[in-house]
């Protein structure tokens, strides 16, 4: 086993000013299938646990991480260059292991899923030239929450692929056409800030989760009761590398009793034990834990923001 693991839990809180005028102001996706004019389609690659999705962006074409814990739209320093404004104001930019401080600002006029088209989203410019590295792929940035919100957003790791659907205010789909999945349970969850809070049970216990879709491994609070650490069972430890860069060594293990209701229940999750007070300063939360790749991996889920519901879909029946 490598000795090195990288922990993404890449959650932000940002604004921003412009390309140069010189530029084009568009992102496409290349790979995407229109199913109607309000949802599209797209293929996914899981490296290291992580959902990447290829994209072409001021005529480079790269890598896009999906990450519900970020709040906006980030681009890579390394790729995209930017005038430094003299007038911009001191900013802190937090994620799970350090705080990363003034990142540069920029506004996109518009961000073009294919034939989908929104305007004025906000962006950050951060060098994530140590995600690069870790992960040998040609990183262009992360897409989250404020691109998100708009769209039930379908995460289906059976078929690694992600759909995005157009809502309303109110959270109601525009495309009439239902889908061809069986959805077979729904959950409740508290939006907080951009995060996805979720009430979770650890035999019986319940506690406060976030969902983050670029947490590599589950997270667990290690300042957590007795009670819920007797069901972590730890077997190694692990150095890991946070959004700043920045390494930190924490117990891994397996997690186990874990729910959401009677109904929905998870298979024993890799987990690390880790601190995170830091997170929930920053975010203004209180957190027990954080749920990532291991969950989206034993439910295949549509995320839907304005009604703050999670739906899960059936399985098909030669499920491996």
């Amino acid at each position: 086993m490598r000795n090195l693991f990288t922990l993404l839990f890449l959650a932000f809180v940002m604004s921003m000013h412009g390309f140069s005028k010189d530029n084009p102001k568009m992102i496409t996706f290349p790979k995407a299938e229109i199913l109607s004019e309000y949802t599209t389609r797209i293929p996914f690659r899981l490296i290291d646990n992580l959902i990447v999705i290829e994209a072409e962006l001021l005529d480079q074409k790269g890598n896009f991480i999906i990450d519900t814990g970020s709040e906006t739209l980030i681009l890579n320093k390394v790729h995209f260059k930017t005038r430094t404004p003299h007038n911009r104001k001191s900013r802190v930019t937090s994620g799970v292991n350090a705080v990363i401080d003034n990142p540069l600002e920029k506004r996109l006029r518009e961000f073009i899923i294919k034939d989908l088209i929104l305007e004025n989203k906000k962006s950050d410019v951060i060098n994530l030239s140590h995600i690069e590295t870790s992960k040998k792929i040609h990183l262009l940035g992360i897409i989250g929450y404020n691109i998100l919100k708009d769209y039930e957003v379908f995460i289906d790791m059976y078929l690694n692929q992600i759909t995005l659907s157009r809502v309303d205010s109110k959270g109601k789909r525009l495309d009439q056409r239902g889908y061809l999945e069986k959805i077979i349970d729904t959950v409740d969850f508290k939006l907080k800030n951009h995060t996805i809070v979720l009430e979770t049970y650890i035999n019986d216990q319940k506690l406060k989760f976030g969902l983050d879709t670029a947490a590599e491994y589950n997270q667990l609070n290690k300042r957590t009761s007795k009670k819920i650490l007797k069901n972590f069972f730890p077997s190694k430890r692990l150095m890991l590398v946070g959004a700043s860069g920045k390494k930190i060594e924490v117990l891994a293990g397996k997690l186990y009793r874990v729910k959401l209701s009677d109904k929905i229940y998870f298979a024993p999750m890799n987990t690390i034990l880790t601190n995170l007070n830091q997170m929930n300063e920053a975010f203004g939360t209180s957190l027990d834990g954080v749920l990532g790749y291991e969950f989206f991996r034993q439910q295949r889920t549509i995320i839907n923001y304005k009604k703050e519901k999670l739906y899960f879909v059936k399985f098909p029946l030669n499920k491996q």
